[in-house]
């Protein structure tokens, strides 16, 4: 009745007051923090003229200003919610798995917790309501009687609810009166750092967890193997491993982090190229060349020693990357930039390769076949640890005498690659896609092949999940398959920045794409207005 009477445009005169007066008896005390006038003083013992007392009436509300913006609100008239003396976080009585997002909310906002007490006016209650026909990581939130109730079907959900809460406060001291449900638009929604060719502190990689966390992002892509280095402490392979490095106990404490926060972490060792750095310390297992010289970074597929070293790597921190109770498990296979594959001819300058495939696939085999069977060979090494498997769009070929598993997600990153395939053939074909398009969503450092610094105000304006490659969409019927997008960090030239630069070019870019992520509505708010709000709420 509310939402109806706000919006619409024709009502007469009459009906407007009728439902004015009806709003209007929603009123509240005059001492309430929001404002207004006393009650008016008794007059004097015997005094003949009564007592006056006004009441405020509230306007109706608006949504909670947010980053990214809620999915809908319904409005009402009310003071909402806002902290005060003796406000606690609650967590209901059976939903003690949600004590920890309880605990950080009230620490937070300066609040004391509690577990399984009766709410009283001025307190956050968070509850789990399983509903099996909720959507994963919804919520709703209804603020009321100067209370504010989180409920949702899991506990990412509710702690998306109190992202919403802190960040309300944030912008405006309170959370509006009314009802929020909200929910994602795409499943997967998070940022890729390269720290294989730069290194970052742990203490660096936790900051972009947390300001992940209140943006509603759910992932943590790490590409820690590269030509450059490897930054990952090994037990099984020490020789391949860079003096500046993660210990396992600092990948243990962030892995824990995102864990608490519903962060993924995707771990990637990028094979068969980009292994410039094991084969550094192993340099025998080299690609060459028709004329016997080296290819960079690449290793040679058909050499089963090639295959030992990066199975030893897989096995090892398949296992470190795997939180007890974490979100959904992805491990990130690389497969892309092979330069065997690179070339006009690669049956012609890897006689090696092709000699090696039409042994082990046929007489038509390809080397492209020969990198499909190394893809999915690796595939199932690490699909034993659970893992839902990705690997980057050049790392698929078509028309081969082997398919790559059709479990494996793409990762569409780029159109520039030698043979580009659209978009639309992996989607066609049925695969789960995610968006990693180098032409917005690509921040390299020292801007080199023509690569820009991307801003926020061109993904905030002109990009949307469907646009994969370049900036035309992708058709409306393929909507489902694309499951999300992460805002990439490479550090080609690793001097350009220093870390906090990089945290500082990317913080409005990855606003920006959040919210595009969350809520698929064209956003109300102008760019101007958006990066307004997002000083507020820094």
């Amino acid at each position: 009745m509310i939402r109806k009477l706000n919006r619409s445009a024709g009502l007469g005169t009459g009906v407007l007051v009728a439902a004015a007066v009806v709003l209007a008896a929603v009123v509240w005390p005059d001492d309430d923090t929001t404002g207004g006038s006393a009650p008016a003083s008794a007059g004097p013992a015997g005094s003949s003229s009564s007592a006056s007392t006004t009441s405020r009436v509230y306007p109706l509300s608006g949504a909670p200003r947010t980053i990214p913006s809620v999915r809908e609100h319904g409005p009402a008239r009310g003071p909402g919610w806002q902290p005060g003396p003796g406000s606690r976080v609650l967590v209901d009585r059976g939903s003690k798995g949600l004590a920890d997002e309880g605990r950080m909310l009230a620490h937070e906002l300066k609040l004391g917790y509690a577990y399984g007490r009766t709410p009283r006016p001025g307190d956050i209650e968070l509850a789990l309501r399983p509903d099996a026909k909720a959507v994963p990581e919804s919520y709703t939130l209804s603020a009321r009687d100067h209370r504010v109730r989180i409920t949702g079907p899991d506990e990412a959900g509710v702690f998306y609810g109190t992202r919403t809460v802190k960040q309300s406060v944030r912008a405006d001291g309170r959370v509006p009166e009314g009802v929020v449900h909200d929910r994602p638009d795409r499943p997967q929604r998070g940022l890729n750092v390269d720290i294989a060719r730069k290194s970052f502190t742990a203490g660096w990689i936790e900051d972009r967890l947390r300001e992940a966390a209140d943006l509603k992002l759910n992932e943590l892509g790490l590409h820690f193997s590269d030509d450059q280095g490897f930054r990952i402490a090994s037990d099984s392979h020490p020789e391949v491993v860079s003096a500046q490095h993660l210990t396992k106990a600092e990948v243990r404490r962030i892995v824990a982090l995102a864990t608490s926060l519903h962060i993924a972490v995707i771990p990637e060792i990028d094979s068969p190229g980009h292994l410039g750095a094991v084969i550094k310390a192993h340099p025998d297992l080299q690609l060459k060349d028709a004329s016997g010289a080296a290819t960079r970074g690449a290793v040679d597929v058909s050499n089963p020693a090639a295959a030992r070293i990066v199975d030893d790597l897989l096995r090892e921190y398949a296992g470190l990357f795997s939180p007890r109770g974490g979100p959904a498990a992805y491990w990130h296979l690389g497969g892309d930039e092979y330069r065997a594959l690179t070339v006009k001819d690669p049956e012609t300058s890897y006689p090696r390769l092709a000699d090696e495939a039409h042994h082990t696939y046929g007489p038509h085999a390809r080397v492209q076949d020969l990198a499909t069977g190394w893809l999915n060979d690796r595939a199932a090494v690490v699909r034993p640890y659970a893992k839902q498997l990705k690997a980057w769009n050049d790392g698929f070929f078509r028309d081969g005498a082997v398919e790559a598993d059709p479990s494996i997600e793409v990762e569409y990153w780029t159109g520039k690659e030698y043979s580009a395939r659209q978009p639309e053939e992996y989607l066609s074909a049925g695969r789960r896609v995610v968006n990693l398009n180098d032409e917005y969503l690509y921040y390299v450092l020292g801007e080199p092949n023509d690569f820009t610094y991307p801003t926020g105000r061109r993904i905030y304006e002109q990009w949307t999940p469907r646009v994969l490659r370049g900036t035309r969409p992708v058709p409306a019927k393929y909507a489902h398959l694309i499951q999300g997008a992460r805002f990439a960090v490479w550090c080609d030239h690793a001097d350009a920045q220093t870390p906090a630069q990089i945290a500082s070019g990317i913080r409005m870019p990855l606003r920006a794409m959040a919210q595009k992520l969350w809520n698929p509505e064209k956003p109300a708010l102008t760019w101007q207005q958006f990066g307004a709000l997002a000083s507020k709420l820094s």
